[in-house]
């Protein structure tokens, strides 16, 4: 199957939308110049219906190929994203692709606010984390006229192109592995799941496979903001505060997983003979650990550069699985 760019929503579009002239739609726009308020709410409700974002390049990468590629990202904390970056750059470049980013702190709002000024430059490809977005940046996406890339998540439907494995999987075979070593009274510390959708997925995967392996989760601490080490150390200390006859503990992510490790350390609990410890990612740090990490290693840097050759090749849509790797380690 081919794959065929929508057409971008033109300036002239909106204003026969909004039953204006271009020049009110874009001085509308601009915020500059006269116009009713009647007039500026007709033509924002254009905009808005149509999903146009403004040409700030207008003329020069327009006619002769946009050599831009825009990262919509979550985090630049957290090394996951950075990883992909990473992998995505070194492609790019060799290709004479420029990248951008932008950081939405996990704020599907901001995800929204930062695509539509992203977009304004029409970059040759927009790529996002996962495929949960807002109806606003849906729109947005659609029109624009670009390759959307959706990165890190395979458990939904794919706008365009898609690299990156199943987390509701990566969930499932972390549960499996803690039951086949013989954990029942098992817990999860987290951070939000609402905004963190992936580790939501996760999340959702375990405790259905615990519970069809009659082990339901016994209790959870989930934190507010995002994941940290420090979060790691104090959600633990409240799980187990609540919860003491746990024997194993998943967490979020590695990073959240390195403070129960040291909440253990300070508190002389053996790990795994008392507690054992799964975490998510699989990051150096969980290798070099007096007791490597038991975890999911992701493929990051790979997510990055495969999806960054699907652009510059122009491929057509598809999905590609780039699955994960259980790492059995020394915690659990």
């Amino acid at each position: 199957m081919e794959f065929k760019h929508q057409p971008t929503v033109t300036l002239a579009e909106v204003a026969d939308a909004a039953g204006v002239g271009e020049s009110t739609v874009s001085r509308v726009l601009r915020n500059y110049g006269s116009f009713s308020e009647k007039t500026r709410d007709r033509v924002m409700a254009a905009v808005e219906r149509l999903g146009y974002v403004p040409n700030r390049i207008a003329g020069t990468l327009a006619s002769t190929g946009s050599r831009l590629v825009a990262f919509v990202i979550p985090s630049l904390s957290n090394i996951v994203f950075p990883d992909v970056l990473r992998g995505a750059s070194a492609i790019l470049e060799e290709s004479g692709y420029q990248a951008v980013f932008s950081v939405t702190d996990y704020d599907s709002q901001r995800e929204e606010a930062l695509a539509a000024a992203m977009l304004a430059w029409r970059p040759a490809a927009v790529m996002l984390a996962g495929y949960e977005h807002t109806d606003g940046t849906l729109k947005i996406l659609r029109a624009s006229g670009c390759r959307i890339v959706e990165l890190l998540d395979l458990d939904g439907a794919a706008l365009d192109l898609a690299v990156g494995f199943s987390n509701l999987a990566a969930g499932r075979v972390s549960a499996e592995f803690l039951l086949r070593r013989g954990y029942r009274r098992i817990g999860y510390v987290g951070h939000d799941l609402n905004r963190d959708t992936r580790a939501g997925k996760r999340f959702s995967g375990f405790c259905a496979t615990l519970g069809a392996g009659d082990a339901p989760l016994a209790d959870r601490e989930i934190l507010a903001g995002a994941s940290s080490v420090e979060n790691g150390r104090l959600g633990l200390e409240r799980l187990l505060a609540r919860t003491p006859d746990l024997d194993a503990v998943y967490f979020s992510n590695d990073d959240m997983a390195l403070g129960g490790y040291f909440h253990c350390l300070a508190r002389g609990i053996s790990i795994p003979s008392q507690l054992a410890i799964f975490g998510y990612n699989g990051l150096d740090i969980g290798r070099a650990m007096p007791q490597p990490l038991s975890t999911i290693r992701t493929p990051r840097v790979a997510t990055g550069k495969i999806a960054a050759q699907l652009v510059v090749t122009n491929a057509p849509p598809q999905v590609v699985d780039l699955g994960f790797e259980l790492i059995e380690g020394a915690t659990a």
